[in-house]
């Protein structure tokens, strides 16, 4: 099978007016610690490309990052109100309860215009449902607590008028979607700060309850994929054997203007979905915990990306970074002008499914492209954890609160035995014991200078979609 570098020569070779740049080549690629299998590109991949993309390297979950708020509550607040906590946050998650309604003027700014759009066009619908935890003052600070904004700016939605809609208010079903996988919604408090200084200008504290976001566009992002494999299989020389793994390039040349132009939008759109799917669960979060604590406060941290195409110059090299299962970790002064001037990019890295997460500061690593992490990685496939021992998993699933789509203590779901086995499976094939150990991966980024750690926490309530 062809690698990328060898099919960029063939077609480099044979079809030389495919690339418009003579130079275009990968120039870089590094890898992150929890580096591990993945379709296509591997996970944990950065890579650095000048004269074209290579959309395979960052994958259908366009835009999948994190994001994190801190709170002023406390674990007891969450623990003497578990039960209706778990209650509501599984009506508001799972049945019916998100209440977010939305015209074609919010859905249209959202893919759009992300997060700028949101605040430009909420204030139509005059706080209903979900929106009267929006507050727009503070949006309009938190814009600058996101990555680039959370606003990848494009003039046209492709191939979703279905999901537009028409001008009539409707409640959306598709944002606020937790999706499967390692995806996750947490309550967390923090067990240990490790740097007082930076923890201090970034609002954490020992014993504080935070919030943990990781997910990405889940059906917009899948659509977005869908959409450029076809395109760039169309474009692709029907002289050449088409590549056997699927990994296609998309040239920055002058005849492919069209396919670039399209690329683009398509992949704001997903991505701007992304940020407002993660923003509303973090409302629909907040709105649960307005349900068992009052006047507390909820302010967010960051939220960036970890797999997505940054179009930026490395040692005056105009190119493409992309990152498949990596986060952005820059240093003090690459953050120049927002408000982690002093500090270094915020960096989520999440343990598995009821283990120990970290919150970190980027150092700018060169060597690194600047990237760290997204979590421990796999250590088991997911066919592979369910062949593990039946001991393990109960003593998992009796030690930690998890919330799901599913709960199997209802009457009428205790008795169904094909429900409860699917319940497990699904849990089992991201259980604690099918990752690696976190903390040989955290160490590692002190060792080589990728990123330090401000903060530890650790699992209180666990959403899995």
């Amino acid at each position: 099978m062809l690698t990328v570098n060898e099919s960029l020569q063939q077609l480099q070779s044979h079809v030389p007016d495919y690339f418009a740049n003579k130079h275009a080549a990968i120039q870089e690629v590094a890898i992150t610690p929890d580096f591990h299998k993945g379709s296509g590109i591997p996970i944990g991949t950065t890579m650095f490309t000048q004269g074209f993309v290579i959309p395979q390297a960052v994958g259908n979950d366009i835009n999948c990052g994190m994001r994190l708020y801190t709170t002023s509550l406390n674990e007891d607040d969450i623990r003497r109100n578990l039960k209706k906590l778990e209650s509501d946050v599984r009506h508001i998650f799972f049945e019916g309860g998100r209440d977010i309604p939305m015209t074609r003027l919010q859905r249209e700014a959202i893919l759009k215009e992300g997060l700028i759009g949101i605040l430009d066009s909420q204030s139509s619908l005059g706080g209903k449902g979900l929106w009267s935890f929006y507050d727009s003052k503070q949006q309009a600070e938190d814009i600058a607590k996101v990555n680039r904004m959370g606003s990848f700016l494009t003039d046209e939605v492709i191939g979703l008028d279905r999901y537009l809609g028409n001008e009539q208010i409707s409640y959306d079903s598709q944002i606020g979607s937790i999706g499967g996988g390692n995806h996750f919604v947490e309550i967390q408090k923090v067990v240990r700060v490790r740097d007082h200084q930076i923890a201090g200008q970034w609002g954490l504290k020992q014993g504080q309850i935070v919030v943990m976001i990781h997910t990405g566009s889940v059906s917009i992002g899948h659509h977005a994929g869908l959409n450029i494999r076809e395109m760039l299989k169309e474009i692709y020389p029907a002289s050449l054997k088409h590549p056997e793994n699927g990994i296609y390039v998309l040239p920055q040349a002058e005849q492919f203007q069209a396919e670039w132009n399209r690329y683009w939008s398509l992949l704001h759109n997903a991505a701007n979905f992304a940020f407002a799917n993660r923003l509303f669960l973090g409302l629909m979060l907040q709105k649960a915990l307005n349900g068992v604590a009052a006047d507390f406060e909820y302010k967010l941290l960051y939220d960036a990306p970890h797999n997505f195409v940054w179009q930026e110059s490395i040692d005056g090299v105009d190119g493409f970074i992309h990152r498949k299962g990596s986060c952005t970790a820059k240093s003090a002064e690459q953050m120049q002008h927002t408000p982690f001037q002093y500090t270094g990019e915020p960096v989520f890295i999440p343990g598995s499914m009821g283990a120990k997460s970290f919150i970190l500061a980027g150092l700018g690593n060169r060597e690194s492209l600047y990237s760290a992490s997204h979590g421990a990685g796999r250590k088991l496939s997911r066919g592979d954890t369910l062949k593990v021992d039946e001991a393990k998993f109960k003593k998992f699933v009796s030690r930690f609160n998890i919330v799901t789509p599913i709960d199997p203590c209802r009457h009428d779901i205790k008795s169904r035995q094909d429900i409860l086995k699917k319940w497990e499976d699904e849990l089992k094939k991201d259980a604690p014991y099918a990752y690696k150990d976190i903390n040989p991966i955290i160490e590692t980024h002190e060792t080589h200078g990728m990123a330090r750690v401000i903060a530890e926490v650790e699992p209180i309530l666990t959403i899995k979609g």
